[in-house]
């Protein structure tokens, strides 16, 4: 679990001139970066609100979709609203044609079609994709949505949630068989999900697509969460995934650079 950070000094000011506002934002703030649903008595006290105030802002937090209700209902995780800001920001044209470039010289050095992913509730979204030139290819259009148990840039995301999320998480996965490789067996992903951990890759072993293969490596923030994915696919008639395995250090470095641009 991330460590909840000290919002005391740094937002001092802004809590003096903004009232509400600021302790709301602040709120959002602590949730996101705690990785994982938060009770409402772990906000005020890291927060050192008064309890009634944190209910309030967080009762109309959820109510604008910027933070959601936990399974249990008495713990508040990060909203619908709060996700789609985040991507949003991620997308921004700004950084989005720095991204891009890391891309397309990625692209250049394993010859496949290559992508920038992030987790989206979940699902794993396409937030930019640079295609490989070849007659044979399977095209995905940025903001394309796939599952997270049948895929490498997913499986990653999975292995690498907290532990506490992925937990309230993987039993209500819908674990549909894509192809005859797909995996469908709870315990069968965790046991995939640690040796993700473990080798600090993922892959795809045709389960997402027949006679499609894909490896995927964690863009990691400067705390060192893992904020999003690069990944390359590619047809098993052009590329077995031995091959697609031995261009582990092109993905490496160009998530490496992603870093620097999140």
């Amino acid at each position: 679990m991330n460590s909840v950070p000290n919002f005391e000094d740094e937002h001092a000011n802004t809590e003096t001139h903004g009232g509400a506002p600021a302790r709301a934002l602040r709120i959002l703030a602590l949730v996101s970066a705690h990785g994982g649903a938060m009770t409402l008595a772990e906000i005020t006290e890291a927060l050192a609100l008064p309890k009634g105030t944190a209910h309030r802002l967080c009762s109309l937090l959820v109510s604008m979709g910027y933070l959601a209700r936990d399974v249990d209902d008495r713990s508040y995780a990060v909203g619908k609203a709060l996700r789609r800001l985040a991507l949003n920001t991620m997308k921004h044209r700004s950084v989005q044609s720095l991204r891009h470039d890391i891309l397309v010289e990625l692209v250049k050095q394993v010859g496949e079609t290559c992508n920038f992913n992030a987790l989206d509730g979940t699902q794993v979204v396409y937030l930019d994709r640079v295609e490989g030139q070849w007659p044979l290819r399977l095209i995905f259009d940025v903001g394309s949505h796939v599952p997270l148990h049948c895929t490498a840039s997913g499986k990653l995301l999975l292995a690498h949630m907290p532990a506490s999320e992925s937990s309230r998480i993987l039993p209500y996965l819908r674990l549909d068989a894509r192809t005859p490789s797909t995996i469908t067996c709870v315990m069968e992903l965790e046991r995939e999900c640690r040796q993700i951990r473990e080798q600090d890759y993922s892959t795809d072993r045709e389960e997402f697509i027949a006679g499609m293969v894909a490896v995927a490596v964690p863009v990691r923030d400067s705390r060192g969460d893992v904020r999003a994915v690069v990944a390359m696919h590619a047809p098993t008639a052009r590329m077995s995934l031995d091959r697609a395995i031995e261009m582990l250090p092109y993905l490496n470095k160009a998530a490496r650079d992603m870093q620097g641009v999140l």
